[in-house]
């Protein structure tokens, strides 16, 4: 049986294996190494924050996520790519309420996200 997420060590470690999934992956990899051309030894360390900051109210993060992302080339499909692989990510790792929680507050923050670059499509209820 898994464990939940219970630390900062534990958000490190989800961290650092869901981002070694999207360097690999053929969806994602491109637009973080190609077009952003992240620099992984900044950009991991504010990840850690963000995600303490999501799942523990740690307050680490200090920043704005969404300017980053207004002038990447991205659809609904690198959308969905980043979640599922965030997804399949904490189930290869985790499992409880934690960690049914961040892969919630994942698939919320996508959807704002898709929402505010005008990706998302909205139909009359």
């Amino acid at each position: 049986m898994k464990r939940d997420i219970e630390n900062e060590e534990d958000i490190k470690l989800l961290v650092d294996t869901f981002y070694d999934h999207v360097n690999l992956d053929d969806v994602l990899g491109p637009i973080f190494n190609d077009f952003a051309k992240v620099d992984w030894d900044h950009h991991l360390p504010v990840m850690y924050n963000f995600w303490s900051t999501v799942l523990f109210g740690s307050m680490a993060y200090k920043g704005q996520p969404f300017p980053k992302h207004m002038r990447l080339p991205v659809s609904r499909e690198h959308f969905n790519r980043w979640v599922e692989l965030f997804t399949q990510t904490v189930d290869e790792l985790f499992e409880g309420a934690r960690a049914d929680e961040i892969k919630q507050k994942a698939t919320s923050i996508a959807q704002v996200f898709q929402m505010r670059l005008g990706l998302m499509d909205f139909q009359a209820i």
